[in-house]
C-alpha cells in the first residue's frame, strides 16, 4: 500500500470517527495529535490575563505534540477582528478554536460557520449568549466571582450605607454582565438601588478607567465604595481617587488575580481581589481539542475553573486567602 493511500484511509477513518462532513477536513492532521493545529483567539494580545492564556495554551499544545495559532482582537470589544480571526483559523485547517469572545452574541454567526466546517469551538473565560452556541465553555463562574467581591465590600464597609461607584467593562459581554450582577447580589443591592451612585464603562482598560473615575468623582465626591470589572480598572480608579485626595475614603474590590493585582492588594491600593485561573482554562481547552482530533470526543457544557478571594483584610462570612497565598498562586 502506498503512503498516499495510507494517508487517505486515515483521513476517511478520521471523518467517520469525528463525524466531519468532509474528508478534506481530516487531511489536516490525519486524526493524530502530532499534526493537530489548535486556534486561539483572545480579546486582545496585551491584557496580562490574555497573555497568560496564550502562554499556557502554547505550553500545553507543545506538551501534547500539537501546534498553537494565536490571534487576537485589536481592542476589548473588537468583534469584527475576532470574526476575521475565526475565518482565518478555519482556512488554516485548525481542528478546534479556543475563543474569549469580545461580544457574546455578535460572534455567533462566525462560530456557527466554523462548527459547520467541522471545527469544534470552545469558549474560554467568557461564555457566549446563548451558552450552547459553542461546544463547551471553560471559565470562571463570573457571577460567583462578582458575588465574592460584593460580599467583601459589604463586609469591609462595616455597616456603613454604600455610596457605590461601578467601573464596568464592555457592554454585551457575559463576563461583564455576570460580574456586575454578582457584585450587586453580594453587596445586597439591585440595579435601581439609590445606593448605586454612578456607573461608567471602561473596557477593562486602566487609562479609560482613570478617566471614568475622574468623571464619577466629580459627580459623587463622597462615594465610599468602588466595584471594578478587573484589576487594570481598579488601578485606574485608584489613581484617579488618589489624585483627587479621596483614595482613603473608598473600599475597592476587584477580580483577576494577576501578580500585579495581588501586589496592589498587599500595598492597599485594592482592598481585595478574586483570583482566577486562566492557565487552567487554556490547558483544559487545548486538551479537549487534542482529544477531539484523536478520537472524536467532544467536550460539552460549562466547566468552572475556580476562583478565590484574596485579601489581607478578611471579613466575617466571606472565605478568603491572604496575599502570601495570592503571590504563590497568581498569574502574569
Amino acid at each position: 500500500m502506498t503512503s498516499r493511500n495510507t494517508v487517505r484511509i486515515a483521513a476517511i477513518c478520521c471523518a467517520l470517527t469525528v463525524g466531519l462532513t468532509s474528508v478534506a477536513a481530516c487531511n489536516r492532521d490525519g486524526g493524530s495529535s502530532g499534526g493537530v493545529k489548535v486556534g486561539l483567539i483572545t480579546k486582545t494580545d496585551t491584557n496580562p490575563f490574555f497573555v497568560k492564556i496564550r502562554e499556557a495554551a502554547k505550553k500545553e499544545a507543545e506538551a501534547k505534540g500539537a501546534s498553537l495559532v494565536a490571534l487576537a482582537g485589536k481592542f476589548d470589544g473588537d468583534n469584527e477582528g475576532q470574526v476575521a480571526a475565526i475565518e482565518n483559523l478555519v482556512s488554516q485547517g485548525v481542528r478546534g478554536i479556543l475563543i474569549t469572545p469580545n461580544s457574546s452574541s455578535g460572534i455567533l454567526a462566525a462560530i456557527k460557520k466554523a462548527r459547520d466546517a467541522g471545527v469544534i469551538v470552545i469558549a474560554l473565560d467568557t461564555a457566549t449568549d446563548p451558552e450552547n452556541a459553542v461546544d463547551a465553555t471553560f471559565a470562571t463562574d463570573n457571577k460567583e466571582a462578582g458575588r465574592l467581591q460584593g460580599a467583601w465590600v459589604k463586609g469591609a464597609l462595616a455597616g456603613k450605607t454604600p455610596k457605590l461607584l461601578m467601573l464596568d467593562g464592555t457592554p454585551g459581554g457575559t463576563v461583564d454582565t455576570f460580574r456586575h450582577q454578582g457584585f450587586l447580589e453580594g453587596i445586597g443591592l439591585t440595579e435601581t438601588s439609590p445606593e448605586v451612585a454612578g456607573k461608567e464603562n471602561t473596557n477593562g482598560d486602566q487609562t479609560k478607567a482613570q478617566t471614568a473615575m475622574e468623571n464619577l468623582l466629580q459627580r459623587v465626591p463622597d462615594a465610599n465604595s468602588l466595584y471594578t470589572i478587573n484589576e487594570p480598572a481598579a488601578a485606574g480608579g485608584y489613581e484617579a481617587a488618589k489624585k483627587a485626595g479621596k483614595a482613603g475614603q473608598l473600599v475597592i474590590g476587584s477580580v483577576d488575580g494577576s501578580c500585579t493585582g495581588v501586589r496592589n492588594v498587599k500595598a492597599g491600593i485594592i482592598g481585595a481581589t478574586v483570583l482566577q485561573f486562566p492557565a487552567k482554562m487554556a490547558e483544559q481547552g487545548v486538551d479537549a481539542v487534542v482529544a477531539f482530533a484523536q478520537n472524536g470526543t467532544k467536550p460539552s457544557g460549562f466547566t468552572n475553573t475556580g476562583s478565590q478571594l484574596v485579601t489581607d483584610k478578611s471579613v466575617a462570612g466571606v472565605p478568603s486567602k491572604d496575599t502570601a497565598w495570592g503571590e504563590q498562586n497568581c498569574w502574569g
